[in-house]
């Protein structure tokens, strides 16, 4: 799962890409290639500029500097959003809506993968019998979970996780752990944050390190 074959075409290329808050670094300048097929685990202490990073690359923060590839050709920030879906600690759902209604939201602004529906991800993560609640009356567990069936509706081909382990059980890892490998077996790619231990299903994820 998380290393790409020789063959596997190269996805996303940072060429010295760096980011300033109020013109202090917070992270750069990077190097990296990420492959169709690959899962990459993003470390570094706390202020690294981790989630940052990922928040660059779901195009909802500006390159200060260096150059971001997709596929070989520039990235156009415009062009790719439906390409790149991020979950970050902010789960992105509406508390008076359901799980049900907030997949509706998603999917109508960037569609839906080929076969999936929303009932069948809401059951595929859990979820089967609370499609209808309103996620305010989830438990954590349950609103990350309503998170995760994003994943599986949208048609993206980068997931840029960050913590995707906060608030879930050892089942909820598991799971987890299973969406990654089932995306980068069908050639989408994933970039993950964890500060806590990280035991994928098969093989272990190449790293790249953060610094202050």
């Amino acid at each position: 799962m998380t290393a790409p074959s020789a063959q596997s075409p190269l996805l996303l290329e940072a060429r010295a890409l760096s980011f300033y808050r109020q013109d202090e670094p917070v992270f750069g300048p990077l190097d990296f290639r990420l492959h169709e097929g690959e899962v990459v685990l993003v470390e570094g202490d706390n202020g690294s500029g981790k989630t940052t990073l990922l928040r660059v690359l779901a195009g909802l923060l500006h390159i200060d500097e260096g150059e971001l590839l997709w596929r070989g050709a520039r990235w156009q920030r415009d062009e790719h959003l439906g390409d790149t879906l991020f979950l970050g600690h902010h789960l992105g759902l509406k508390g008076d809506l359901s799980a049900r209604e907030n997949l509706a939201i998603a999917s109508g602004l960037y569609g839906v993968r080929d076969g999936a529906s929303a009932n069948q991800v809401l059951g595929d993560v859990g979820l089967p019998g609370y499609e209808d609640e309103p996620v305010r009356r989830l438990s954590a567990g349950q609103k990350k979970r309503a998170a995760l069936a994003r994943l599986l509706l949208l048609p993206a081909t980068l997931w840029l996780l960050d913590e995707p382990y906060a608030n879930l059980d050892r089942t909820g890892i598991e799971l987890v752990n299973r969406l990654l490998e089932q995306h980068a077996a069908r050639g989408g790619a994933a970039l993950v944050t964890s500060h806590g231990a990280v035991s994928f299903l098969s093989g272990e994820p190449r790293r790249i390190r953060m610094h202050a």
